[in-house]
């Protein structure tokens, strides 16, 4: 088809259309909620953000958007692990299987991972609230202990203040398992749990959340002080407890999901 010249440049000249405008708008609102979300939100949660902003818009046009604009999730599915081989002592039953969770301090989880300074390994012990999700206490160590995870419990009964009966969930491990963390649980009134022999899944939220913590807080990253591998953790726990928006909670931050709990239960 012949097109002359003054013909094309007009068509040059004319402007974006309705459809390409709506786009542009979108795409700085994607850009900022994927922003938002440190960079790890893929197009499910930034949909979810953008509809909290007042902004509809579907899914494969958000996803459309941030390929064009190289905006990338990081996958974050729930973290399963093969069971190991357990030696434990003084079994403990899982008394969570079938206790229904109503409300915020009635099932706390708690577990340690791994993460390097300058090569050597350094031990975090975390605790997370199982109704919301919100990590409650937490503790760096250099040495995986029963002192490492009795500091998290003590931080996050300074947080939350919990009352008699709580039950603490946890693996099987040493520092779970000494006779300290025990009397400390008994202390305060609280009835532990842990997981059934060779069902680690049984722990499976706060294995999700170190996941997280690894693959949106620090992936990538090393650290060669002990400050800044803290400063990094304070800042993802944070954000996880502030911001974060979770699926398995109505796609809510863990903290705004906990106040509307409160404020309703406040109303009636």
């Amino acid at each position: 088809m012949d097109v002359s010249r003054s013909g094309f440049y007009a068509w040059r000249q004319r402007p974006a259309s309705v459809r390409l405008q709506q786009d542009q708008s979108l795409s700085e609102l994607v850009h900022k909620a994927h922003a938002a979300g440190r960079q790890v939100y893929g197009s499910p949660r930034v949909q979810e953000q953008l509809r909290q902003w007042g902004v509809r818009a579907c899914r494969h046009r958000i996803a459309r958007l941030m390929r064009n604009a190289r905006l990338q999730g990081r996958s974050n599915h729930l973290f399963v692990r093969k069971a190991p081989f357990l030696k434990f002592f003084h079994q403990v039953p899982n008394r969570i299987l079938d206790l229904q969770v109503t409300g915020p301090n009635q099932v706390w989880h708690g577990d340690v991972t791994y993460l390097k300074v300058n090569g050597a390994w350094r031990y975090l012990a975390v605790i997370i609230d199982r109704f919301s999700r919100r990590v409650v206490g937490w503790s760096l160590a250099h040495h995986r202990t029963s002192k490492l995870t009795i500091a998290a419990l003590q931080h996050a009964m300074r947080n939350r203040k919990p009352a008699k009966g709580l039950h603490f969930h946890s693996d099987r491990g040493i520092e779970f398992s000494s006779l300290e963390f025990k009397a400390k649980l008994r202390q305060h009134g609280f009835v532990q749990s842990m997981n059934r022999a060779s069902h680690i899944n049984d722990n499976a939220y706060i294995e999700s959340f170190f996941h997280s913590l690894k693959i949106e807080g620090l992936f990538k990253m090393t650290f060669d002080q002990d400050q800044k591998l803290w400063d990094e953790v304070i800042s993802y726990i944070q954000f996880y407890n502030q911001h974060r928006l979770h699926s398995s909670i109505g796609y809510m931050p863990p903290a705004a999901f906990e106040l509307r709990h409160l404020t309703h239960a406040a109303v009636h």
